[in-house]
């Protein structure tokens, strides 16, 4: 069986999926259950996976059935929550020719810290095939051995800045998304493009977005300005600690981490943001700017 071969039917393509694309539609039956889902997003090597992983450990601290599902070929998402580079779905799937039913949940799902539950989603092999249908045949997985039933959270940690309709799938099953950026211009003018992938998937899905997360940076007010320029939100504030960096070393979470001030400080902020998160974080209603106003907004006086 060739990999990641499933052909799309023109028939399977059901209207326009956000503005200016032709997407394949999510099937119904493939809707994650009573879980509050997030996605989070943001400019590659910002610190979404040690963000989405802390985030993932405050939410089980705060009593939380969790689950992370990590959305990037290289698979290191959840390293620091189980504290070893897992397999991926595809790759356990190819090991039984993609005949799901022989797999077991222990195959692809391991546990890691304070019970946060972690599945490397994966990616195909690179110019092979879609990130899109890796992460529908990780939630098809999931829900055929019924995993998502006893879930409190579903948290999708995803590629890069990619807003492409493949790593933009993890939106048509979240209820919010997140943008991790810094205080700089790259990561501000990544978070604007990926604001209006999220916009245009709200056209047809549930998703929302919730709002930016300030992450390795002193000061906020470029990110400020932006955010209230654009009407965006920032939900929290992560500085650029050497803590933090060394966890990722160490393969822990910040939780795990000796308490210094600075420690204890960050490890509440991602317990207060868990805890805003998890009561309903109100819709942005913010809107993205054009690239060349953007450039300009974000230009040197």
């Amino acid at each position: 069986m060739a990999l990641l071969d499933p052909p799309v039917r023109q028939r399977d393509l059901i209207g326009r999926d956000g503005e200016g694309s032709v997407q394949v539609r999510l099937d119904p039956a493939d809707r994650i259950g009573t879980a509050k889902v997030f996605a989070v997003y943001g400019k590659g090597g910002i610190g979404k996976s040690t963000t989405s992983s802390n985030l993932s450990a405050a939410f089980s601290l705060l009593g939380k059935r969790v689950l992370q599902i990590g959305c990037d070929p290289k698979h290191d998402s959840t390293f620091t929550l189980t504290k070893k580079l897992m397999p991926t779905v595809i790759d356990v799937l190819e090991t039984v020719e993609f005949h799901s039913e022989e797999l077991r949940p222990e195959d692809y799902m391991f546990e890691g810290f304070n019970g946060v539950m972690c599945v490397e989603a994966g990616g195909p092999p690179a110019g092979t095939g879609c990130g899109g249908y890796v992460v529908g045949q990780t939630v098809k997985l999931l829900k055929q051995h019924h995993l998502l039933e006893e879930t409190d959270v579903v948290l999708f940690d995803v590629l890069g800045d990619v807003v492409c309709g493949g790593f933009a799938a993890p939106l048509q099953h979240a209820e919010r998304a997140l943008v991790v950026a810094a205080n700089d211009f790259d990561s501000i003018f990544a978070m604007n493009r990926i604001m209006a992938a999220i916009q245009a998937k709200a056209k047809n899905y549930p998703v929302r977005l919730a709002g930016m997360i300030a992450n390795r940076s002193a000061a906020t007010d470029e990110i400020d300005r932006f955010g209230d320029a654009t009407g965006l939100k920032r939900l929290a504030h992560f500085p650029d600690l050497d803590a933090i960096r060394r966890s990722r070393l160490k393969k822990c979470t910040l939780f795990e981490m000796p308490s210094t001030p600075e420690v204890d400080a960050a490890c509440n902020e991602y317990k207060r943001l868990a805890a805003l998160l998890w009561a309903g974080a109100e819709p942005s209603d913010a809107m993205p700017m054009k690239d060349r106003e953007i450039f300009e907004f974000l230009g040197f006086e």
